[in-house]
């Protein structure tokens, strides 16, 4: 997949009297979705991700960065994540594994300059680390293939795992909050941030016009529906990078807490001062969403942005994904992935054959009023209306 080059405004490179590089003002996170949200374009974004999956990748390039400084590895070796390869075909710069000491040396807001691999802070080295290209891409990229067999063992004994420990919670459902939302019976869509969630969005606009479904948002799904036009009806997750705007739209909140009742996300709404409800579970915000409209009693559950093959599970790389597995088992029978919503919902008659059936309509009802009776009555009924409109419209400009 061929990326066009991603061009960068208010980037300044070095001329003939001035250092080499590229300067520009460095935003420094080590969370990349809570960074992407304060990202301007042609700014440098500093992270500290390792294995940089592709969900990640596609938010910087959408930022239109200038360039991205790693203090991790952005391919361990673990397995061949796609990010660092989507930042190249965007034409980013990407420099790996420039140490944890750049994210406490470089602040947020400064001016920096990027020459290679070395980052510069008021032309004092600031961090140096690994400029990839094609070719040392490529080399840890196949270096990353030969390990999937292992990572492949791990996640089925991080399922097997969950499954001993959380088999009720798999079998018998959860205890739900009340919700002043009602799904029983309905469709619901459950959006998350991830793969593909903005084309996924775009397709289904005739299915959500005609279904109306229940709008379930994961954590920040909920500015992804807001970005689309729609509002979040509840939104379900740990509250830490959902916005603030997003949380006051109106949305019933459901705070995803531990098994043993913590909700460190409940902190940050009571700042805001919005009501919310904790939900304790195991597994990760998303299988909660989707044990949650499933208890709800929904007819159906179609998934935005979810992770659905095994390359989404293992791009993610947690181990806790596993639960995510085993909840599309539990709820299985409901679910349907956004893109094969689409492919099923596509109407059998084409805009063309639509045209034609009105054009034989219209041609029948010509003929039918022109030999009636009283064909010469309605066309001088319709000709009065025609003419008393071209009067109108003629004198809107006399």
């Amino acid at each position: 997949m061929k990326l066009p080059s991603v061009r960068l405004p208010n980037v300044r490179r070095g001329r003939a009297d001035e250092p080499p590089g590229v300067v520009a003002v460095a935003r420094v996170d080590k969370r990349t979705k809570v960074l992407v949200k304060r990202l301007s374009p042609g700014e440098i974004a500093i992270i500290d991700h390792a294995d940089l999956d592709r969900v990640s990748a596609d938010e910087l390039i959408a930022c239109k960065v200038a360039a991205v400084v790693n203090a991790a590895k952005s391919i361990t070796g673990r397995y061949p994540n796609l990010g660092p390869q989507l930042l190249l075909e965007a034409g980013i710069p990407l420099v790996d594994d420039a140490g944890q000491e750049v994210m406490t040396k470089v602040a947020d807001g400064a001016v920096v300059r990027l020459d290679g691999e070395v980052l510069y802070v008021n032309d004092q080295v600031a961090a140096k680390g690994v400029q990839q290209n094609e070719t040392s891409l490529k080399a840890a990229t196949e270096q990353a293939w030969a390990a999937v067999p292992t990572q492949i063992d791990s996640f089925a004994e991080n399922t097997l795992e969950f499954l001993r420990r959380e088999h009720d919670l798999l079998t018998k459902g959860m205890q739900v909050p009340q919700l002043a939302t009602k799904m029983n019976g309905k469709h619901v869509l459950v959006v998350v941030r991830g793969y593909r969630y903005r084309e996924d969005l775009r397709t289904l606009r005739p299915y959500i016009r005609e279904y109306r479904p229940v709008m379930m948002a994961v954590d920040a799904g909920a500015d992804a529906l807001l970005e689309a036009g729609y509002l979040p009806q509840i939104i379900v997750g740990d509250m830490d990078s959902v916005s603030d705007d997003a949380l006051g739209s109106g949305a019933e909140l459901v705070v995803h807490a531990y098994p043993d009742g913590r909700a460190p996300g409940l902190a940050r709404l009571e700042a805001l001062g919005l009501d919310a409800a904790p939900l304790p579970a195991a597994g990760t915000s998303e299988d909660v969403a989707l044990l949650l409209a499933d208890a709800c009693g929904a007819s159906l559950i179609c998934v935005v942005g979810t992770h659905w093959t095994l390359e989404e599970f293992l791009d993610k790389g947690r181990p806790g994904m596993a639960s995510t597995f085993l909840t599309h088992l539990r709820v299985g029978g409901k679910l349907v992935n956004a893109r094969g919503v689409h492919q099923l919902y596509q109407s059998r008659i084409s805009g063309w054959a639509l045209l034609i059936l009105v054009l034989a309509a219209a041609v029948t009802i010509s003929v039918a009023v022109a030999y009636s009776p009283a064909g010469n009555i309605l066309g001088n009924y319709f000709g009065a209306i025609w003419h008393n409109f071209t009067d109108w419209f003629t004198g809107l400009f006399k």
